[in-house]
C-alpha cells in the first residue's frame, strides 16, 4: 500500500502541475497577436490537457479510490476532501472547455481573467493538504 501512496502523491503533482500550467497558457494565449504564436499556443494546450492532465487525473482518482478501499479511511476531513477532489475534477474539464474555445479561435475572456482563473487549483490545494494531513475533523 506504500507504493501505491507514493504513486498516487506523484500522479497528484504531475496533474496540479498542468492545472498550474494550462491557465497560465491561456494567459498568454489570450495576449498573442500573431497567428504562430497562436497555432503554436493551441498545439502546446492540446498535448498538455491530454497528453498529462487528463491521464495525470485518471490516475489520481483511481488510485485514491484504491487507498480509500484499501486503508478504509473516513470521517468528516475525507468527505470534505472528496469534495474539494470532485470540485478539481469540474475545474479541470471547465479548463477543456476554455481549452476548445482558444481551439476555435472563439475565446471571448482576457488575460486577465485566466490569471484569476489560475489561483483556483492553488486555493484547492492547500485546503485539500490541510485536510489530509491535519484531519482537523
Amino acid at each position: 500500500m506504500l507504493w501505491l501512496k507514493a504513486l498516487h502523491i506523484v500522479f497528484v503533482v504531475s496533474w496540479f502541475a498542468g492545472l498550474f500550467y494550462l491557465p497560465r497558457l491561456f494567459v498568454y494565449h489570450a495576449q498573442a497577436a500573431d497567428p504562430a504564436s497562436t497555432e503554436r499556443f493551441k498545439v502546446m494546450e492540446r498535448k498538455l490537457y491530454r497528453g498529462i492532465m487528463t491521464p495525470a487525473m485518471v490516475l489520481v482518482v483511481a488510485s485514491g479510490l484504491w487507498l480509500w478501499l484499501g486503508y478504509g479511511f473516513s470521517g468528516g476531513w475525507l468527505h470534505a476532501k472528496v469534495f474539494l477532489v470532485v470540485l478539481l475534477v469540474a475545474y479541470h474539464f471547465w479548463l477543456r472547455k476554455m481549452l476548445g474555445d482558444f481551439a476555435r479561435d472563439a475565446n471571448r475572456r482576457s488575460h486577465v481573467f485566466y490569471r484569476w482563473v489560475n489561483e483556483v487549483p492553488t486555493l484547492l490545494l492547500v485546503a485539500i493538504v490541510v485536510l489530509v494531513v491535519v484531519k482537523p475533523f
